[in-house]
Formats: C-alpha cells, sequence, structure tokens
C-alpha cells in the first residue's frame, strides 16, 4: 500500500550505517567546540579592543592614526585637552595643514632635528590650536606598510605637549648664555674638587682652555683662599646651601681679589658635593675705597690744620710759659756765677731748667702727633687721658673766654677701642664748638664732660654747653660737609668727626632737645670687655 504523505522526507538515519552516523556526530561535535573556542576567542578580542580602546582615550598623549597625506583617519580624546577639537572634528583634516609653517619645512626637507631610531621617527614642533594658538609637540610616529606590495598604509602617532619643558630649556639655554658672557668667573665644581665648567672670563683669567681642562680648586684660589674655603667655606655651604664672602684668585699677573658667592647644587638630576662657585672681581672697588680712605684721611689732617691754627694761641701759651720758666732759672744760675758762689748752687736751677725743657718737648711731641697725618688705628686705651689732652690743647682758650671746662668722668671705666690722635681730633672739634656757641651768650659759664657706661660693651661720652643751641630744623644738616654757622669756619668739624667715630666703629649724635638750653654731642665708643666680670660670674 502507498504512503500517504506524498511530501514526508525520506528517513536519512535510516539510510545512513551506524558507522556514517558516529562520524557525523562526532564532527558536529567538533565544530560546535570549534565555534566555541572562535566565539570565546571572539570575546577575548573585543575585551582586548575594548581595553587598548581605553588606553587611547584615557590617555593625556594624543593617539592619532593618519592616511599618507597626513589626514586624520583617529584621534583620541586627548585632543580636547591639548587642541580644544573634538576627535571626530579632526577626521578628514591634513595634520599638515595645522603645522606652524617653520616647522612644516624642516618635516619636509628632513631638518636634522627630526630624528629617526628603530623605525620610530621623533619631531618637535608647533601645532595649531583651535583657538589659532599653537601648542609646542613632540611627537613619535611609525608608518605602516603592505608586507606584499611595501605599499604606505597608515601612519602612526603618539604626541604630547612640551612646551613646558621646551620653556624650560629655552630659560636654561638664555641662562647658560648669560653665565658664558658674563664678566664674573663663574666655576663649577664636583665632590673631588675639579672643576669642570669654568665660563670665558674665568677660563681667560686661569688661562683654562675651553672645556676646562684637568683643572683643579687649587688652580684657582691662592693657598689662604683654599684654605678658607677648606675650613670655612664648603662646611658651611653643606651646612647651609651657600656661603658669601671676599676670597683672592689667581690671576697671570698676580693675586685678584673677589667677593665670592658659593652655593651647592640642588634639585633633580644634580650630584652630591657639586657647587657652583661665583667670583666678581673687586679691584676697582679696593681701589675706590682705598682712594676715599685716603681722601678722607687728606680732610681729617686738614681739618687738623685748621684745628691747629684755632689753637695757636693755646701753642704759643704753651711754649710761652716753659720758656719764660726757662730764662727765669737761667738768669739766676748766671748771677750764681757772677757771685762766685759754688757750683753745688747751680744744682737747683738747672734741674728746674731740664724739668722745663721735659715738659716743653712733652707739649711739642703731643702738638706734633696731633697734627701728623695718619691712617685710623684703634686700639684699646683709657678715655681719660684723651679726655686730659684734648682739654689741655684747648685750655687756654676757655681761660681767654672766661668759660670754664669741666670733665667729670664716672669711674670706673672700662677701656675703649679707639684711635688716640682721632678721638682727641673729635674731641677738640666739639670742645672749639661748644667753647664759640658759648661766647657772648648770656649764662653761659661752662662747658661740662662726662662719660659713662651705657651698655654691656659701650662707653658715651657727651660734651654739654651753656649757648643757644641748635635750631630743630638744623638738627639734621649740622653733620653734612661744609655746614657752619660761623661766617669763617669750614664746616667740616662735625662732618669729619662723625666719619672718625664711625671709622673706630663709634657713633657721633646730637641728642634731642631737653629744654634746659645749649647743645649736647654724644659720642659712643666701643668698650674692651670686661674679662673679670666673666670671671666673677659662677
Amino acid at each position: 500500500m502507498p504512503d500517504s504523505t506524498p511530501n514526508s522526507a525520506p528517513n536519512t538515519s535510516a539510510a545512513l550505517s551506524p558507522e556514517a552516523q558516529a562520524r557525523l556526530i562526532e564532527a558536529h561535535t567538533a565544530l560546535a567546540a570549534r565555534c566555541d573556542r572562535l566565539e570565546e576567542r571572539h570575546r577575548a578580542l573585543e575585551a582586548e579592543r575594548d581595553h587598548y580602546r581605553w588606553l587611547a582615550e584615557s590617555s593625556t598623549d594624543l593617539i592619532s592614526r593618519h592616511a599618507r597625506d597626513g589626514t586624520f583617519l583617529y584621534a583620541s580624546e586627548a585632543a580636547r585637552d591639548l587642541l580644544g577639537y573634538a576627535p571626530e572634528e579632526l577626521i578628514g583634516i591634513s595634520a599638515y595643514d595645522l603645522f606652524h609653517p617653520a616647522d612644516l619645512a624642516a618635516l619636509l626637507n628632513k631638518s636634522p632635528r627630526i630624528y629617526y631610531r628603530d623605525g620610530f621617527y621623533q619631531q618637535t614642533y608647533r601645532f595649531r590650536a583651535k583657538d589659532g594658538h599653537y601648542v609646542w609637540f613632540e611627537t613619535t610616529s611609525r608608518t605602516r606598510r603592505d608586507p606584499a606590495s611595501g605599499e604606505l598604509l597608515d601612519i602612526l602617532c603618539v604626541s604630547r605637549d612640551v612646551g613646558r619643558r621646551i620653556r624650560a630649556e629655552a630659560n636654561r639655554e638664555r641662562l647658560a648664555r648669560v653665565v658664558e658672557s658674563t664678566t664674573e668667573f663663574v666655576l663649577f665644581m664636583d665632590d673631588d674638587e675639579r672643576l669642570f665648567y669654568a665660563n670665558q672670563a674665568a677660563r681667560h683669567l686661569l688661562q683654562l682652555p675651553r672645556t676646562g681642562g684637568a683643572a683643579r680648586l687649587a688652580d684657582a684660589y691662592i693657598e689662604e683662599s683654599l684654605r678658607d674655603l677648606h675650613d670655612i667655606v664648603l662646611p658651611a655651604v653643606a651646612r647651609y646651601g651657600s656661603w658669601s664672602g671676599e676670597l683672592a684668585m689667581r690671576g697671570p699677573q698676580g693675586v685678584v681679589p673677589v667677593l665670592s658667592v658659593v652655593m651647592a647644587h640642588s634639585g633633580p638630576g644634580t650630584e652630591s658635593g657639586h657647587v657652583s662657585l661665583l667670583n666678581r672681581d673687586i679691584r676697582l672697588r679696593q681701589a675706590a675705597e682705598e682712594q676715599a680712605r685716603q681722601h678722607q684721611a687728606q680732610i681729617a689732617h686738614a681739618n687738623r690744620l685748621a684745628t691747629t691754627g684755632e689753637l695757636a694761641s693755646n701753642i704759643a701759651h704753651e711754649l710761652n710759659q716753659p720758656l719764660g720758666t726757662i730764662g727765669n732759672y737761667a738768669s739766676g744760675a748766671l748771677l750764681k756765677l757772677d757771685a762766685g758762689q759754688p757750683a753745688e748752687a747751680l744744682r737747683l736751677p738747672l734741674e728746674q731748667i731740664q724739668r722745663q725743657v721735659e715738659r716743653l718737648g712733652e707739649r711739642l711731641r703731643h702738638i706734633r702727633g696731633f697734627v701728623r697725618k695718619g691712617q685710623i688705628r684703634p686700639r684699646p686705651m683709657v678715655l681719660a687721658e684723651v679726655v686730659d689732652a684734648a682739654c689741655r690743647l684747648c685750655e687756654w682758650q676757655y681761660q681767654q673766654a672766661g668759660v670754664d671746662l669741666e670733665a667729670a668722668l664716672k669711674a670706673p671705666l672700662p677701656r675703649v677701642i679707639a684711635d688716640p690722635v682721632g678721638l682727641e681730633q673729635v674731641l677738640v672739634n666739639l670742645l672749639l664748638n661748644a667753647l664759640e656757641a658759648s661766647r657772648d651768650h648770656p649764662g653761659a659759664q661752662r662747658v661740662e664732660i662726662k662719660a659713662r657706661r651705657s651698655g654691656r660693651r659701650e662707653v658715651t661720652l657727651t660734651v654739654a654747653d651753656q649757648g643757644p643751641g641748635i635750631p630743630a630744623d638744623q638738627a639734621d644738616s649740622i653733620f653734612a660737609p661744609f655746614h657752619s654757622s660761623r661766617d669763617e669756619g669750614l664746616g667740616m668739624g662735625l662732618a669729619i668727626s662723625r666719619t672718625l667715630m664711625e671709622a673706630m666703629s663709634g657713633n657721633l649724635r646730637l641728642l634731642p632737645h631737653t629744654g634746659s638750653g645749649g647743645a649736647t654731642f654724644a659720642a659712643t665708643l666701643l668698650a674692651e670687655p670686661d674679662h673679670t666680670a666673666a670671671l666673677k660670674r659662677p
């Protein structure tokens, strides 16, 4: 009987042998396993693709792919921050259109600024951002070619903003040019005291080759300065980072005094123990200072000569009195001889003559020492001795004017650090000024000199008169050169006196007006340390 289902499919299983069915099942199983592996591989590739895409999009560097004509085929998200473009805005734009014209020419001409290594190109250039300003880029690129034909397929690039580095390098280059061209002697030294850099001025001074050669610290400084560098300077630099002071360098014509600044190198990439030595030639400054000292000494000497002129009557008095005494005793001795008295009777007048001659010699030496030109050399001295000498120089003028000169020094006073002649000149100037202020002024009967300890290592000497005082509007100008209240005055006394006091590490000032009349000048001096007080302390 025929089958009633005309379209029924034949039963292939029934047509296959058991062996064929087994092979078919095996092949199906293998195919299914392969599909599973391919699907797993596909998922892994997708995950890897997503990972690399995430890396590209998360990177702060611009990752891009370009066609052979430079057209953007892909740009990462960093384009927004670096250039202001959305990535999709760059697609289809040629990167060459955004190059700075000068840098594009360098690229097309294969400038030496374009480096090649192991298949990678590296170039630093300026790239135009969306707002029109240029960004300094450093791009590393690599070309991808068809393995069979060698045809260029695309160019892969990684670009980063190096503007800060370029500016820093430009600053360093400018500083290097400044250091090289400055007239100061600049040296860089390592921890073995080798000079690994010397600028042009230092090379010329030390006669070194441009590379610095094998010069060492000992070749640059004299022995005394070298000892200071080892004992003081370098330990201070190691502790505090820098040191400044005066040293002396070696030069082809002799010693060159310098003002030096020594600094430790610091920062990333610096070696421990490396220092910079900046040295400024101070020969002209020292010559100017010496000339100023000589000029000041000449002015002070001229002031002493002028003061001596004012003291001429005192000098005459100092000479006249012992000469008169000598004449009297000499006349008496001659009378004794004429009277036939024995030689023993001449002893007394001859002894008196000798005493007066010694006194006269002492006074002449004092006056000569006061007038003599010399440098200020402060040393420990007894203040009362200088005050007494100054008072004796001015004593005759005070007697003639009918003004009392009183000295009241509070004892005990420590010795002061001063130059005897210089301090005496200051006191004579102050005493003569006080006397001039007291002349013909009602009630001006005396000038007082006082001294007291005003600090642990300080003594203040004051000269006070009872004259009209100094107007408040002149208080700041009386120490200026050529300022004088007398028609015949030079106006240099107070100016020179203040300079002399400062040269002795002291000062001279006008004390504020107290309302009692007159003017009071205070001279402050450095006192010798009181070693006995230190020994008495427990």
